[in-house]
């Protein structure tokens, strides 16, 4: 595969992104398509935050500190997938097994989740298809970035992620009452 520019700076910028726009387009499809406006908040997901919530809003424009620190855990180990052929399914493989199955906590949808909580079947699979498009959407950005990589995508990433920084700034605002929520 071809690396292009193989330094920390490039590697965490195509992290910091990939997971970002990943993570955004997976909230807003787990939100539109899987209910979890009406899930959040209530019954068995009564711990989970309202999508009302300030901190919901909040949560896109956050992830760039998340990706950051994933670029920071990833560096290291990027040979593993961005230079070895099947690149991007060993790095789904990881990714989907160590942040999804066997977490180190009882998380909803977790091993440890089916085994050490009270919650039904239903609810910890609730969450796999978001987990599944989330990951999918993330190693495969990543992966084709470092595939073909072209100014054109850091351009289009810095916009995308100022977009989502916007909208999630405001949207926080608006839940907390700063701002007017638009009608």
């Amino acid at each position: 595969m071809n690396q292009g520019d193989n330094s920390f700076r490039t590697f965490s910028w195509r992290v910091t992104a990939a997971h970002t726009v990943a993570y955004f387009l997976a909230g807003i499809f787990a939100v539109a398509a899987m209910g979890y406006r009406e899930l959040f908040g209530v019954g068995e997901l009564s711990f989970m935050r309202s999508t009302d919530s300030p901190w919901v809003a909040a949560g896109p424009g956050l992830q760039m500190i998340r990706g950051f620190c994933l670029s920071l855990i990833l560096y290291p180990f990027r040979s593993v997938f961005v230079d070895s052929k099947y690149g991007w399914g060993k790095f789904w493989m990881i990714l989907f097994g160590l942040s999804y199955l066997f977490t180190f906590a009882a998380a909803t949808g977790s091993f440890e989740g089916f085994i050490y909580t009270t919650l039904s079947v239903e609810t910890h699979l609730i969450g796999i298809p978001e987990a599944l498009l989330y990951m999918s959407l993330f190693t495969a950005l990543l992966w084709a970035w470092y595939e073909k990589p072209k100014k054109a995508y850091t351009a289009i990433s810095i916009t995308l992620v100022v977009l989502i920084v916007l909208m999630s700034s405001l949207g926080a605002l608006a839940a907390a009452g700063v701002i007017d929520r638009p009608q």
